[in-house]
This record gives structure tokens, sequence and C-alpha cells, in this order.
């Protein structure tokens, strides 16, 4: 199967050296964009001075704590139904063989960039860091208008009409009301 120059298909593989791959990429992931670049970006905020959040830091972190869980939970979900129904992992050098629409991916076309930002913004609120929430809010913007055309441009070209039918029905940040299903 054929792929574009920045979007690799994985080999064939067992299922659970797949969930193995995709384990390891989201550690080295969340890693990096959720505590190496977040503390940095905060260090720098106090470093000069720069502000926290105003209000009571106990609720905030409850509710940045909150929305961690949950976004991990999503992005756990959605890694997973990749792994196991694509039979490759959600990234784009080992992308997956198959059209994934099942789990999260019946509801959200973009399960696993929702829940990454969600999680970069979570990490921000723990933190007290309106600059990592503005860190993770241009992630977001990043990947709407630079990722995602290349990365549908590539569904597109393997995937072709029953794609182009789910990217359709399935909008990209809001979730749908009822599960889409491809039958």
């Amino acid at each position: 199967m054929k792929s574009g120059l920045l979007f690799r298909v994985a080999r064939p593989a067992p299922t659970a050296w797949n969930i193995v791959k995709t384990t390891v990429q989201a550690v080295f992931f969340w890693l990096t964009f959720l505590v190496v670049i977040p503390l940095g970006i905060r260090s720098v905020e106090v470093a000069f001075g720069a502000g926290s959040w105003r209000l009571p830091h106990l609720a905030i972190v409850g509710v940045g704590i909150a929305l961690l869980v949950a976004m991990s939970a999503l992005n756990v979900w959605a890694a997973q139904a990749m792994s196991v129904h694509g039979h490759g992992t959600p990234f784009p050098l080992d992308a997956a063989r198959l059209l994934v629409v099942r789990g999260p991916y019946r509801m959200i076309r973009n399960p696993m960039a929702v829940a990454g930002i969600g999680q970069g913004v979570a990490v921000g609120i723990i933190l007290g860091s309106p600059l990592v929430v503005a860190y993770a809010l241009a992630g977001a913007l990043y990947w709407h208008f630079l990722v995602r055309p290349l990365e549908e441009a590539d569904l597109v070209r393997r995937f072709g009409e029953p794609y182009r039918r789910y990217r359709a029905a399935v909008r990209c940040w809001v979730p749908r009301r009822s599960p889409y299903s491809l039958d």
C-alpha cells in the first residue's frame, strides 16, 4: 500500500506488537510534549516573573487533573482502536493499514488530536501557566492548518471514497450525537 512522503504505512505485524509500538511512541510523545516542553515554558515564565492563574490554586489544579485524566483516557482509547483495528499505530511514520472508524473515531474524526491538545491545556492549568495553555492552543492551530490537510490527503489517497464519506459525516473537532458506521 503506497503512502505519501510524510506518511508511511505500518508493515504487517501482530496486534500485540502494534500495541507495544504505540505505547512506546505515546510515552515518548507525552514526555516530550506534556512534560519537558511545558516545564521549560513554565520555568521561563517563572524566571521572567510572568503570571499564573489568579483563581484559588487547588480548584484550578483539580480542574486540570480531571481534564488530564479524561483526555488521557480518550488518547489511550483512540490509540488502542488504531493499533487493534487499523493494524498499525496512530503515528504517521507507522500509520494504520486500514481505515479506522471504531472506538472514538465513530464520534469524532481526530480524537488523538483533540486528546493531545486537551492534555496540553490540562498541563498548563495544572502548572498555573497561561503560556503552556497558549502553547497547547498553538499546537491545535498548527495541527489544524498544517498537519491535518496533509494527513487527510494521505487518507484520501489510501482509502478513497470510504474515507471521503467518513470525512463528510464525522467532524474534525466536534463529536457526533450518534456513532458513525461505514455500513
